[in-house]
């Protein structure tokens, strides 16, 4: 079965904008990149959520889980390895590789390379550049977990949602419709999925494998969606090696 590339590569565009905004954590030990142990002690082993756990309470454990100040003051991420693609309605995935970086919050690149697409994306800070044309881009700071960085700042509201099984579920709102939905669990507060509504579709984000790596929980497999009228596009991330905070170049962001 041939696979759209032009359908292709607008989910491509779509995926790109998570920009490490959501997570999971996988519990069996492991070594993290650059030689550095990595830990599967909850970063939230000090939140406490019971029953009666507001949707703040919720949100600030969600942070707390992410590495609270280490996530919300990190300087860099850099994300590499494989990904495999599929075209709605498509069983067969096109495999490719993948390098994300992320900088100072509101900055991302995305890379993709693989025998059907090659794909670019940079949000610089101020704006967005994809090499797909009419495709907007994402600000990675308002979108995911982006957002729970800013539960304090005026115009930021979280709002409670229906639980699922052993996952509360808490949605954080902001001005300009930005809008994304979190499932925790319920005991560590740890992300394990969210939903946005993009471009009208819905944007789904799962997450499966995680260590923690100088203090900031990093993912290592991301399973996205992007529900469209025409069918769901897929993407699995399998990330070979991460970096966190180690210095970028000062290109690396730049609009040409």
């Amino acid at each position: 079965m041939r696979m759209n590339v032009g359908k292709l590569s607008f989910a491509l565009c779509l995926i790109a904008g998570s920009a490490f905004v959501s997570y999971a954590q996988d519990q069996a030990a492991g070594k993290a990149e650059n030689g550095k142990p990595a830990t599967t002690t909850p970063i939230s082993a000090n939140v406490v959520l019971t029953a009666a756990s507001t949707p703040m309470d919720l949100a600030r454990a969600a942070l707390a889980a992410q590495g609270g100040d280490n996530f919300r003051n990190m300087k860099s991420l850099v994300l590499i390895g494989d990904v495999d693609l599929y075209a709605p309605n498509s069983a067969q995935s096109v495999p490719g590789k993948f390098v994300i970086v992320y900088g100072d919050g509101a900055r991302y690149r995305l890379d993709v390379q693989s025998p059907v697409v090659q794909f670019k994306q940079i949000y610089d800070g101020q704006q967005g550049y994809s090499s797909i044309p009419n495709l907007s881009v994402l600000n990675p700071s308002k979108f995911g977990l982006g957002l729970l960085t800013r539960l304090d700042q005026p115009g930021y509201t979280v709002t409670a949602l229906p639980d699922k099984k052993k996952e509360r579920a808490f949605r954080v709102s902001g001005g300009e419709g930005i809008t994304t939905d979190f499932l925790v669990d319920a005991v560590t507060g740890r992300v394990m999925q969210f939903t946005a509504p993009f471009q009208g579709g819905v944007f789904a984000v799962e997450q499966k494998n995680m260590k923690v790596l100088d203090g900031i929980l990093v993912p290592y497999t991301l399973t996205q969606r992007f529900e469209t009228p025409q069918g769901a596009y897929f993407a699995e991330f399998k990330v070979k090696t991460a970096k966190v905070n180690q210095p970028l170049g000062d290109d690396v962001f730049v609009i040409q």
